[in-house]
């Protein structure tokens, strides 16, 4: 009986844990387009419009314009989140200053999550999602990704800052100019409400 009891429960969790990991949907459900450019200060701001301040650039630095849209999806994000990163592929480094335009502004947040580290241990390709080392033992955040808790805010716009560093700053782990938009990787996660990571998608890079 002992035995049974033990399969079953084994036969239990394995079921709860396919339905709790299990996607609504996949990202052909979304219909994703998206942009990147290179851009200066007013183009920049012109992008973001009036309710929205774009970072400046100066002595070096870069501006990256991005776009990313999507259909309404057939289940709303209930707690989850799709995550939006910009990544440089050639230090798999993240910038940390961003300006957003989007149809629900209050719903589209600037910041990194530890739990994002799961994405980078399940796609190799995204690997810059995560933190990254700056010491044999230390590892540090890396720069910021776009949060969108609600997902009625496409089409989403954005300005990211890459900006210029005469000396790299190990200490300050962020991705910086001079930039070309092919070293880019820009890409859209999928996230449930207790952090599963439904799944990724490559949009540009």
């Amino acid at each position: 009986m002992a035995v049974v009891s033990a399969a079953f429960l084994v036969v239990a969790v394995g079921g709860w844990r396919w339905w709790h990991d299990r996607p609504p949907y996949g990202p052909e459900a979304l219909a994703l387009t998206s942009s990147l450019r290179l851009v200066a200060n007013e183009e920049a701001q012109a992008a973001l419009g009036d309710r929205a301040h774009a970072p400046y650039a100066s002595g070096g630095d870069q501006l990256v314009l991005g776009r990313v849209s999507w259909r309404t999806p057939p289940k709303p994000l209930d707690g989850g989140y799709f995550a939006v990163f910009l990544i440089d592929k050639r230090t798999d480094r993240k910038p940390e200053i961003f300006g957003v335009r989007a149809a629900h502004e209050k719903a589209v947040g600037i910041g990194s999550a530890g739990v994002e580290n799961r994405i980078a241990e399940r796609y190799s390709w995204l690997r810059g999602a995560g933190d990254v080392r700056v010491g044999q033992n230390e590892w540090r955040s890396n720069g910021n990704r776009l949060h969108v808790s609600d997902e009625r805010v496409a089409p989403l716009t954005f300005v990211a800052l890459f900006p210029h560093m005469a000396e790299p700053e190990p200490e300050l782990p962020v991705a910086s100019a001079p930039v070309a938009l092919a070293d880019l990787l820009l890409a859209l996660a999928y996230l449930g409400p207790d952090g599963q990571v439904y799944w990724a998608q490559r949009l540009q890079g």
